[in-house]
């Protein structure tokens, strides 16, 4: 009987450290955001700003965006899978810790308002982001990236206020195939042209 029960103990406290490791192993690690602030300082701040939104249009506001699109988007540059010369170099020497602490760091950023500039395409530009175009089977932007261009965490960006020049050049990179790393995107901005691109994306750069 006696040895019945330390086997019963002993199985008992096995489990019970099992699943204690099990616990640990399955909780996820919080960011730190103060070394986040840091390496974002040392590594970011020149071309994003210092408190994440960009003056300089062709780079993009990053400050309030959803953590979990900016961890994918380091580890596609770090990888490859998304092309870019300047942030494949900045990415390659971040490891994924790196990469957690600055997007969750840049997520409690609150982002800048921007603003639309050219009036004549900003009606165009509303209607495509709120109703797409139907004949030519092109979607709502505001379908998967919110009417107020909040975008849904996880899955979408968010696109509120981005400077238009920095929202032109992805839309024709996703057209054109350079940039490769949402099949989705490819599909839609195939379907855009140049015109449409740019009234778009002024439309976005409005949005609040």
């Amino acid at each position: 009987m006696k040895l019945i029960a330390l086997f019963t103990v002993a199985a008992a406290l096995s489990a019970a450290v099992f699943s204690s490791v099990a616990s640990e192993a399955a909780a996820p690690v919080k960011a730190d955001l103060a070394k986040g602030e840091a390496s974002y300082a040392g590594i970011c701040a020149a071309c994003h700003a210092p408190d994440g939104n960009s003056l300089i249009p062709v780079n993009p506001k990053l400050a309030q965006q959803h953590p979990e699109y900016l961890i994918k988007q380091l580890a596609e540059f770090k990888a490859g899978k998304r092309e870019n010369a300047v942030m494949t170099g900045m990415a390659a020497a971040l490891s994924e810790d790196d990469m957690k602490n600055i997007s969750y760091w840049l997520a409690s950023k609150k982002a800048t308002p921007g603003a639309a500039k050219e009036k004549d395409l900003v009606l165009l530009g509303e209607k495509i982001y709120r109703g797409g175009i139907a004949d030519r089977q092109i979607p709502a932007c505001a379908g998967c990236h919110s009417p107020n261009g909040a975008g849904i965490p996880a899955q979408y960006p968010r696109l509120s206020g981005q400077h238009a020049d920095y929202a032109v050049a992805q839309l024709t990179a996703f057209r054109d195939g350079v940039r490769n790393n949402s099949l989705q995107m490819n599909q839609i901005a195939a379907k855009l042209n140049d015109r449409e691109i740019k009234a778009v994306s002024d439309y976005i750069a409005g949005l609040h």
